[in-house]
């Protein structure tokens, strides 16, 4: 069989306009076991993803005591245990942040996504999850799909600064976007494509034209902006063009069951429970390939999580609790801490229990875990909990490493580096960094 590349197109003429049909996933970009193959020849996981805690962890309920793979499972840790052999976990990784004032609960969270110390909401984007999807998510529906689980509409997936990707809040309304009106069942045994999507991919065809006059009549700030506003033009033709073939096939994928329409709040019952069935929906999207990329947002930096019956919510408490004497910490927001991490297995249990290939779809996906923080509270951005999950043959896990304080920028790099992405050097100012985590890489 001849060996063609993974990110082959079809190339044609449509009323005399060139067009481009991203091909599915076939098996002839696979090897022997399965595996999917960059460009390059090196295998690499098929999918990247985000999932994000607010307010940190407690370091001593967290951190383990020793480094490498032999080292014992804090408390906290404790229900991922099943995980062990497919996690990273990093301690000590620091955002710098040169001098400048901390902006408490967004220097962290988007100084890690970024590699810039001390960003806003108007960090100069793209975050590293855009530049990855830009590499990896051509050939889907979704270039990315981004959920916030305790009914805060917030992401912090940015393409363009002050303009963060929208995020889904509702398991019933991600339910419609994803299987809804356009999705194409991949194992229906009848293709009708709908002729609404050929007239809209036609209007957009026609203006390319006047898209490359204006571009040449305007200056180089407009050419930028106009430039981010096609971008999003293309990814509209791409998906149009994807609604007029039918879809491959997928073994195993069965269509889910509408979810009820939830209250939506950020009660920690509520919410983990919300969580659970966006967690299910999204690994039925990534099985039959409606994205390649998501970010999941389980509480926001500020986080609004609350115990039933009660108004204080997580990050009150970390500012407002006293430390327990005997216990060394917060009683309550330590129980915050440990609920978040049970919900970040619960969204690896997701991902593990669809299989695929010779593995599971956690094997072939590459899933960077962290919080905004450490102890959120001194807002502190020193020794942010990181952890890195699943990845394949692309990635090693199973062990503790400690940073000693150097730039998180090293892991934002090294996750590109293993997603296929030719980047040598990424941050700026003391965030700059071309030292990858050897470690992590195969």
């Amino acid at each position: 069989m001849n060996k063609i590349p993974r990110r082959t197109f079809l190339r044609g003429i449509m009323r005399g306009a060139s067009v481009g049909v991203a091909l599915p996933l076939l098996d002839c970009f696979l090897d022997a076991s399965g595996k999917a193959y960059a460009a390059t020849g090196q295998r690499i996981p098929l999918r990247f993803g985000t999932w994000v805690w607010g307010c940190g962890f407690i370091p001593e309920k967290w951190i383990p005591a020793t480094t490498g793979t032999g080292y014992a499972i804090p408390e906290h840790l404790a229900p991922l245990a099943p995980y062990r052999d497919q996690l990273a976990l990093f301690s000590g990784f620091d955002v710098k942040l040169d001098g400048v004032a901390n902006k408490p609960h967004i220097t962290g969270c988007l100084g890690l996504r970024s590699g810039i110390p001390v960003p806003d909401e108007n960090v100069r984007a793209p975050t590293l999850d855009v530049l990855i999807g830009d590499a990896i998510g051509n050939g889907t529906r979704f270039r990315s799909l981004e959920l916030s689980t305790s009914g805060i509409q917030r992401s912090y997936s940015y393409r363009t600064a002050g303009s963060p990707n929208p995020s889904e809040v509702s398991p019933l309304a991600l339910y419609q976007r994803i299987f809804g009106e356009g999705f194409q069942d991949p194992n229906s045994v009848t293709f009708t494509p709908d002729p609404n999507y050929m007239v809209h991919q036609s209007v957009l065809s026609a203006i390319q034209d006047d898209r490359k006059r204006l571009l040449r009549s305007v200056g180089a700030e407009d050419r930028h902006r106009l430039d981010e506003y096609f971008t999003s033009i293309r990814q509209l033709e791409q998906q149009l063009a994807l609604q007029l073939q039918p879809p491959a096939p997928v073994e195993g994928f069965t269509l889910p069951a509408p979810p009820p329409d939830m209250t939506l709040d950020s009660e920690m019952d509520n919410v983990l429970a919300i969580h659970r069935l966006m967690a299910g929906l999204l690994a039925k999207a990534l099985q039959c390939n409606q994205t390649r990329v998501f970010n999941v947002l389980f509480s926001d930096t500020t986080s609004n999580l609350r115990r039933h019956g009660t108004t204080d919510t997580h990050h009150t408490l970390t500012h407002e609790e006293p430390v327990d004497p005997e216990l060394g910490h917060q009683r309550e927001v330590a129980w915050f801490a440990q609920q978040s991490m049970i919900a970040w297995r619960e969204f690896l249990d997701a991902l593990s229990g669809i299989p695929e290939g010779d593995g599971t779809l956690l094997d072939n996906c590459l899933v960077l875990a962290h919080s905004d923080c450490s102890i959120a509270k001194a807002h502190a951005v020193e020794g942010i909990p990181t952890m890195v999950a699943g990845g394949g043959d692309r990635v090693r896990t199973g062990y503790h490493m400690a940073g000693n304080a150097d730039p998180i920028s090293r892991i934002g790099l090294t996750v590109q580096q293993a997603m296929g992405l030719q980047v040598e050097r990424w941050g700026s100012l003391s965030m700059e960094t071309n030292k990858s985590i050897t470690e992590l890489l195969v």
